[in-house]
């Protein structure tokens, strides 16, 4: 962490920043745990309107 003084001598305190990386494209078997994940929850979210719909 660094501290700066400005010229009426308030202080300014920056934290260290984090080294930055490129991100790296999915593996094959991540995306088809992406498209799992998804599936999941249009399921979920589906059950969940058809319930409300049902209930209404």
């Amino acid at each position: 962490m660094y501290t700066t003084t400005n010229e009426d001598g308030v202080l300014n305190n920056y934290p260290a920043e984090p080294k930055m990386y490129y991100a790296e494209y999915p593996a094959i078997w991540e995306q088809r745990k992406y498209v799992l994940q998804g599936v999941f929850a249009t399921l979920i979210v589906t059950t969940l309107v058809l319930v409300g719909f049902s209930v209404s």
